[in-house]
């Protein structure tokens, strides 16, 4: 039996990926094609299969990659194969987002659809700006109006003289090219010139820009600022309200751009971080976990690790792979029992934390040498220690310890590669001085993270450079880089406070 397709209407949001819903994620993921717009993020499109079909569809004014009716045609295509399709559209897909009418194509030819709902940009690119549409001393009504007609259509639909004197907020979308004639019509119709009105460009992303002004100086101003698509139009006495209810774009690292290095697949905890804090993140991965040649002296250790008095883990990353292979070799965190572990640092002691396991000793500074020193006084002559870690590290540690007569094997459980997937975007943003600052989290992101710029330091002239840590920010000066930060806490928290405080003291 042929499977029956169905296409999923889904509303991606105004563009910041938290503020899409579960289920158009779930549908994303359950998706044999997705056809996107072009304000879609890629964070959300990375939620799609990695095999699943991906058609990019974006429109902009007078510039589109496909007309509407070969857009609904290619809907009912991808429908009648049998594949299960979301169709990903910014906003909500009833919101000026032409859904009805890809439905109904759909339904003349008998395939099924479902809605799902997104957070339109009408609103929540308002409140980004901290404008609410309504407020129950200002404004007690509102109208999403349309900012681009149907060209088709001949003449304007909209009611202009019920619009202008009879709702108290107006929220104008794709409106920023039209705004001399929405404004002419407004005043026309009885609006007060000096009614207060505010454009946002790029609601909700971190490029995010609000113009305050008035019905009478908006066309003005707009040309001034050279603002262009896409925006909002809002008018109404709200806009007011934006002097005390403005949260987004005052974040301290607000209109920052920072490149983060770390390896993709912990590159999420500091974007985060730094998203949170208001800065556009470049995930650049400088560097790739990868396993070692072979994973016999691992295994080997991991088969007598109850002859070890100790097991020191120095990163996140030396944890899940020593558990991969003890998991491997048909054990868990029973065979430890009687072993001790010690962490270098909280970031490394929560990932052991999640295998179930507490550390045994965690040093109060997160480097080689208080860990050896912390440790010094639970070693005696003989006793053996186990170091599972990246092939290229410090040999500070494993010396000490030999120093205090331990018994020491250092063995790799996993390597870095230099690799950056988006280098020539990267490389671009640098050479354009698009980029604030870089981050380092390790010597390995710093040393390839040069291999990745193929030696041209100078693109990191005139740009800021932030180390987790003092053994990262070593590396750096070793290799010509001067920080402008260096974390007094060695974690991605500590790393992003010691950011906040370099701007905000700057």
């Amino acid at each position: 039996m042929t499977k029956q397709g169905k296409v999923y209407l889904i509303g991606a949001g105004p563009g910041d990926p938290g503020l899409l819903s579960i289920k158009a994620m779930e549908c994303l993921k359950a998706a044999d094609a997705v056809v996107y717009d072009r304000l879609a993020d890629p964070r959300i499109l990375s939620y799609a299969r990695p095999d699943a079909e991906m058609v990019y569809v974006g429109k902009a004014s007078a510039n589109h990659t496909m007309r509407q009716p070969d857009i609904n045609k290619l809907l009912v295509k991808l429908a009648a194969e049998g594949k299960t399709v979301a169709r990903l559209k910014g906003g909500d897909p009833f919101v000026f987002g032409r859904g009805g009418e890809e439905a109904i194509e759909l339904l003349e030819a008998g395939l099924p659809f479902e809605f799902v709902p997104g957070v339109t940009s009408a609103i929540a690119v308002a409140e980004y700006a901290g404008i609410p549409v309504t407020h129950r001393h200002v404004a007690t009504s509102f109208a999403v109006i349309t900012g681009h007609e149907d060209p088709t259509k001949g003449e304007s639909t909209i009611n202009w003289q019920g619009l202008a004197t009879g709702v108290d907020t107006l929220v104008f979308l794709m409106g920023v090219e039209n705004i001399p004639k929405i404004t002419q019509k407004l005043i026309e119709n009885g609006r007060a010139a000096d009614t207060p009105a505010a454009v946002i460009r790029w609601g909700t992303h971190p490029e995010q820009q609000t113009l305050v002004t008035t019905v009478g100086n908006a066309a003005a101003d707009v040309a001034a600022a050279g603002l262009k698509p896409p925006a909002i139009f809002i008018v109404g006495n709200v806009v007011k309200l934006r002097e005390q209810l403005r949260w987004y774009d005052n974040k301290p690292l607000f209109g920052k751009t920072v490149v983060v290095t770390r390896a993709r697949a912990q590159a999420s905890d500091l974007t985060r971080a730094l998203e949170a804090e208001g800065a556009k993140v470049i995930e650049a991965p400088a560097i790739k976990i990868v396993p070692p040649e072979t994973y016999a002296p691992l295994d080997e250790a991991i088969k007598n690790i109850s002859t070890y008095k100790w097991v020191v883990l120095t990163s996140a990353n030396g944890v899940r792979a020593f558990f991969a292979r003890l998991n491997a070799a048909g054990l868990d965190a029973r065979a430890l029992a009687g072993v001790k572990l010690a962490a270098i640092g909280c970031g490394t002691a929560k990932t052991l934390a999640g295998f179930g396991i507490t550390a045994d000793l965690v040093p109060c500074t997160y480097k080689a040498e208080e860990l050896a020193e912390a440790l010094a006084p639970q070693l005696a002559k003989g006793d053996k220690v186990l170091i599972p870690r990246a092939k290229e590290a410090r040999e500070v540690l494993p010396e000490m310890l030999r120093e205090l007569g331990a018994q020491v094997d250092v063995i790799t459980a996993y390597e870095t590669a230099a690799v950056c997937d988006n280098a020539a975007e990267l490389i671009t943003a640098l050479q354009n001085k698009e980029v604030d600052m870089v981050t380092f989290t390790s010597s390995s992101t710093v040393t390839n993270f040069l291999k990745v710029l193929g030696g041209n330091k100078e693109l990191l002239d005139g740009i800021a450079c932030a180390a987790i840590g003092p053994v990262t920010a070593a590396t750096c000066n070793k290799n010509g880089i001067t920080p402008a930060v260096t974390a007094g806490t060695f974690t991605i928290a500590g790393l992003t406070d010691a950011i906040k405080s370099y701007y905000t003291k700057e």
